[in-house]
């Protein structure tokens, strides 16, 4: 196991424009177990990028975005965590906070567990350090993407920060982060419930059902860590009919401890029902997304179409074996 990997910078020179590119991110399984020191894994999701440009044009600090347009000073409090990492790094780099126009696209929900908000300052530091023709060290990349992250999320586990900047699945467990090999051959259909999750008030109900049934929810917790143990050798041995069985069982497990919502378990039973080999919700719980598990392609696509007449609003394929494409990078492992 080794450190998230980034690709490398293929430029030095100060440029008139800049390009950063980072991804959603998913937990594969180990959420909320990962707060009692259970491990937890997640994935970065190539099929939803974040893409962010940075250009050199006289006037104020801009900002253009599906959610704002306009001077970054004046952005709305959505959108306070990428400004907060924005100014850090133009403080890092030593680059004006004037005559810089910065644009994102991206089609990653917000407040759905997909790291949104990791992806967007992860991008824009990135292309604000191709503009300057910098090369950033992964804890120099990472550093600055918390910075909004605080602001976002108040004290963050670091695990959004460099699963979004990563190409591998990566392991968490109290604090310590490192990738993970991949050589599953699979396909994940993302779902959206079409509800904002509700991670603080998940945290709490989890917290609530341990104090109330100490026994049980210890056994709970305990479970969803040696699923979390068993799922490194499925991703590495590529066995996806047995991870899909232990992703349902997280899903049980999940759901038991109060993480789940009538929304995410009407889609689990409707991607089982369509063929899937696995599903579970995926991040806080209580809305947001859910992960189903499929053998190929077809099988893929006839599950998001259950998951599509099932309620979802939106979802996606994400191929596990895929890489994301080489793109310009400022971020080496140096």
């Amino acid at each position: 196991m080794k450190e998230p990997t980034i690709p490398s910078p293929s430029s030095s020179a100060p440029r008139s424009t800049g390009t950063g590119r980072t991804r959603a991110k998913a937990i594969l399984v180990g959420e909320h177990a990962v707060v009692y020191g259970e491990p937890a894994i997640a994935l970065p999701i190539a099929s939803l990028p974040m893409r962010a440009t940075a250009r050199r044009e006289d006037g104020p600090l801009m900002l253009e975005s599906v959610l704002y347009s306009g001077t970054l000073a004046d952005a709305p409090e959505q959108l306070a965590a990428p400004r907060a990492a924005v100014e850090a790094t133009l403080d890092h780099l030593g680059l004006p906070h004037t005559g810089i126009v910065l644009a994102t696209e991206s089609t990653i929900p917000a407040a759905r567990g997909l790291g949104s908000s990791a992806a967007t300052a992860g991008a824009l530091a990135l292309a604000l350090a191709d503009l300057a023709g910098r090369t950033l060290t992964p804890q120099e990349h990472f550093d600055l993407v918390q910075v909004g992250e605080r602001v976002a999320h108040g004290n963050p586990s670091g695990l959004d920060a460099r699963t979004t900047a990563s190409t591998e699945p990566v392991w968490f467990q109290a604090g310590e982060i490192r990738s993970l090999d991949l050589r599953l051959r699979a396909h994940l259909v993302v779902a959206d419930t079409g509800v904002h999750g509700r991670t603080r008030v998940a945290v709490a109900d989890v917290r609530s059902f341990l104090e109330r049934h100490p026994a049980r929810g210890a056994e709970l917790i305990a479970e969803l860590g040696q699923i979390t143990r068993d799922a490194v050798d499925d991703l590495a041995l590529d066995r996806p009919r047995e991870l899909g069985a232990r992703m349902t069982r997280a899903h049980g497990a999940l759901a038991e401890l109060g993480v789940s919502s009538p929304e995410l378990d009407r889609l689990v039973g409707a991607a089982l029902a369509a063929g899937a080999l696995g599903a579970k919700l995926t991040g806080g719980g209580q809305g947001g997304c859910l992960l189903a598990l499929a053998a190929d392609t077809t099988s893929a696509g006839t599950i998001a179409a259950a998951l599509r007449r099932a309620g979802a609003a939106r979802t996606w394929l994400h191929r596990t074996d895929a890489r994301h494409p080489a793109a310009p990078a400022q971020v080496s492992l140096g």
